[in-house]
């Protein structure tokens, strides 16, 4: 009985690491990462060059998320277990931007330049005025804000776990259902959106209709040298290209715009989110379990929305 109990309590914690979670002050914390080393990419054509280095941006951080490129050429980042989000300057130096953030996960910008992010419960704007746009039942993993400043994002403890969208001025409803959604993601073109099953070993993706429906859910790419089907998927970023980037347990999975597999960028912590920033949005920012790390792309990110 006692090797049960043991059994199922680190199948319990590792599941919040691998879900991104930070445990509840009082009961008990998710085991660490792993350290937080250096790698080295592939050749990616058209993505990374062969030797380019993974390297290390900050370490020691309660987990990191959310990272998105400003209007300025700033980048944010979020660190959920401290309720922060901190501020990378053109020079590379680091700051804290704002405090008291209610563990903000995911971030994303609007066309009035807010800073828009999930919390523990809510979506809200963070900057430069706080609002709450919308309380849910459970927290919300990620988001994305489309042309029309539709914001759409996931629930993944919902039942089934969804994806969920507000449109400009309105109230946040279910569009479409979507197994272990975490990361989440549009095309460049806005006619496409991705979720990253986090369970599973396929990125989904959808059609999207004018009303911000989602029809036409299939899998759209299969990951790449998983040691489980068990993906750990997460966060997703896209490039000028149309490529897409998934955060996955072995790194960063590149899948072309038909689904095609072109390689992986491998990490020694699972990334958790990832964005394009830097001033001319050719850094790759990869958020992991300790550690935020960047890798410098041939590929640019897509120049036509922050996220």
């Amino acid at each position: 009985m006692r090797i049960a109990v043991v059994m199922l309590c680190a199948l319990s914690s590792a599941s919040i690491y691998a879900q991104g979670a930070q445990a509840p002050s009082g009961r008990g914390a998710a085991p660490p990462p792993p350290p937080a080393t250096e790698t080295v990419a592939p050749a990616i054509p058209g993505v990374v060059a062969a030797g380019t280095k993974v390297v290390i941006v900050k370490d020691g951080l309660r987990s990191s998320e959310g990272p998105i490129l400003m209007p300025d050429g700033t980048t944010l980042f979020t660190e959920p277990g401290t309720s922060k989000v901190y501020k990378i300057d053109k020079a590379g130096t680091m700051s804290v931007f704002i405090e008291n953030t209610d563990r903000a996960n995911g971030l994303a910008l609007d066309s009035k330049g807010r800073l828009i992010a999930t919390t523990a419960d809510s979506i809200v704007v963070l900057h430069p005025t706080k609002e709450v746009l919308a309380k849910m039942p459970s927290r919300p993993n990620d988001l994305v804000v489309d042309k029309k400043d539709g914001i759409y994002f996931t629930l993944p403890s919902d039942k089934p776990s969804a994806v969920y969208y507000i449109p400009k001025g309105g109230q946040p409803t279910k569009v479409g259902e979507a197994a272990s959604a975490h990361g989440i993601q549009l095309s460049p073109d806005e006619k496409t959106l991705y979720s990253a099953d986090s369970n599973g070993e396929y990125l989904i993706a959808f059609d999207v209709q004018a009303d911000g429906k989602l029809t036409n859910k299939r899998n759209f790419g299969k990951y790449q040298g998983l040691p489980t089907p068990e993906s750990h998927a997460d966060g997703i970023a896209v490039d000028s290209q149309g490529r897409v980037y998934v955060g996955i347990a072995t790194g960063v999975q590149v899948f072309g715009p038909k689904g095609e597999a072109l390689g992986l960028i491998p990490m020694s912590q699972r990334p958790q989110n990832l964005a394009f920033a830097g001033p001319d949005k050719k850094t790759l920012y990869l958020a992991g379990g300790s550690a935020l790390f960047s890798v410098k792309m041939l590929a640019q990110g897509y120049p036509g929305r922050a996220k």
